[in-house]
């Protein structure tokens, strides 16, 4: 599944009631999914990293969908590498 692909589908599944929450508390919902993933990464399993790895995912394009941005044009910031300096692999100080 492409990137684009994933978010309208995040926000066909979950738009309406995500957008009633709102995005600050949508960030909250996020932050505590990088927590769980953290936890994860941690003392789970690879089963656990994954479930965690995809409600972060979820929740990022939930976020974006509410803020009218697409998660595909923010990750082409990265598409040559670094966007820094411009090399794979990063050449930053």
């Amino acid at each position: 599944m492409e990137i684009d692909q994933f978010q309208a589908v995040i926000a066909e599944t979950y738009g309406e009631r995500d957008k009633a929450r709102g995005t600050a508390a949508s960030v909250a919902w996020l932050c505590e999914e990088v927590g769980e993933l953290a936890q994860a990464v941690r003392k789970g399993t690879v089963a656990d990293q994954r479930h965690e790895l995809g409600d972060v995912f979820a929740w990022l394009a939930s976020l974006a969908h509410q803020m009218g941005l697409s998660l595909d044009e923010a990750a082409q910031r990265y598409a040559d590498g670094c966007p820094r300096c411009g090399s794979i692999p990063c050449a930053c100080a």
